[in-house]
């Protein structure tokens, strides 16, 4: 038997060597992720109040914008913004801020639009640079039309909340002041993905229009602001503008009641029928009506107008909604506007326009209709 002589062999110490070096390497590993840890990039955040601004074409918007040094970051920073819409500008004063390592500085972005600036909504992008440092935030511009003291939009309900799929239907009053002619409508922005907006009539030669918007079961849930313009020509014949805005609510929690009704018989020019509306309640209590909006959606002419080619269209009829108390309380179950006592005064009407070009066109013709409502408890 051989006897070792206490000392270590080659192989040990060489695994012994590469075991300290391994070491060694995952403490300068964890020693540079500590110091990186403790010396961040320098850095540029920066902030702007408020987050979106709403003007009128023409008016100005302005932004407080505060830029904040990070990772020990000094030097002079130089703003700029881009996304401005057509026929805007944009300064800020100071054009350009100095900062020192974990301080903020703050300058003021001032937006001038023209006249004719284009209505939308738009999405600035403000940025702070310093050579090779940046930092940016987005801010929201919507431009409106001008308002006009010839003309005046209101909507009635400004609120509607149904289920993904249903149609939203609401009714817009319009004054007029020396602007006789006829006004035309369009949704400027806010419509859900899938949903689809209609005015009838439109143009409107008088005093109201309804609005419908219809949703698919696939249009997202959530809210949803919708933006209407309607423009006409005052006698000088400059053209004038007016807005409003209506909510959207689509939850697909609600439980949708149906409001249905077809115009008695057929109307004739400068007639009207009244809607006895029925109203079906699937909840099992009392449902509280708040609002009730009725819209011609389409018109069928008779076959002999049709085949003589005669026109008729939405525009030919008209709607008077509902005059009645709210809130309406609907039991479960059916029921209708004379069920529930409710006067025929105070019922929905549709009429046919008295004019020279719907004589014939729209004798005989059938017509589709959509309702919308809104109550608690449904």
């Amino acid at each position: 038997m051989h006897k070792q002589d206490g000392h270590p062999r080659r192989g040990t110490r060489t695994g012994i060597k590469a075991a300290v070096v391994a070491l060694l390497l995952v403490l300068a590993s964890a020693g540079a992720l500590i110091a990186a840890a403790n010396n961040p990039k320098p850095g540029i955040t920066v902030q702007v109040a408020p987050a979106s601004q709403s003007v009128q074409q023409g008016q100005a918007a302005t932004y407080s914008v505060t830029l904040t040094s990070t990772g020990g970051f000094t030097g002079a920073v130089n703003l700029a913004t881009a996304g401005l819409p057509a026929g805007a500008a944009g300064a800020f004063t100071p054009s350009s801020v100095t900062l020192n390592s974990g301080s903020t500085a703050t300058s003021t972005l001032n937006v001038t639009t023209a006249t004719a600036t284009p209505a939308g909504t738009n999405a600035l992008t403000i940025t702070g640079t310093s050579g090779k440092v940046s930092g940016s935030v987005t801010a929201g511009l919507t431009v409106n039309y001008r308002i006009s003291s010839t003309i005046s939009v209101a909507a009635a309900p400004d609120s509607l909340s149904v289920p993904p799929g249903a149609t939203a239907v609401y009714t817009l009053h319009i004054t007029r002041n020396n602007l006789s002619g006829p006004v035309t409508f369009s949704v400027l922005g806010g419509l859900p993905s899938g949903a689809t907006a209609s005015f009838s009539p439109n143009p409107v030669t008088g005093t109201s229009t309804t609005l419908q918007v219809a949703t698919t079961a696939t249009s997202p849930t959530g809210s949803y602001n919708l933006y209407l313009v309607g423009t006409g020509k005052d006698s000088s014949g400059k053209s004038q503008y007016a807005y409003a805005n209506v909510q959207l609510v689509l939850d697909s929690t609600i439980k949708q009641f149906v409001l249905s009704g077809n115009v008695p018989g057929t109307l004739s020019p400068g007639t009207s029928a009244g809607l006895d509306l029925q109203i079906n309640n699937p909840n099992n209590k009392a449902l509280a009506l708040t609002n009730m909006s009725v819209a011609v959606a389409g018109v069928t002419r008779s076959a002999d107008a049709a085949a003589r080619n005669l026109p008729c269209t939405t525009a030919d009829f008209n709607v008077t909604q509902y005059s009645g108390p709210y809130p309406l309380t609907v039991p479960a179950g059916s029921s209708s506007l004379s069920g529930l006592r409710v006067t025929q005064t105070a019922w929905p009407k549709v009429g046919m326009l008295d004019t020279s070009a719907n004589q014939d066109g729209c004798k005989g013709a059938t017509l589709q209709l959509a309702y919308s409502g809104s109550g608690q408890g449904n």
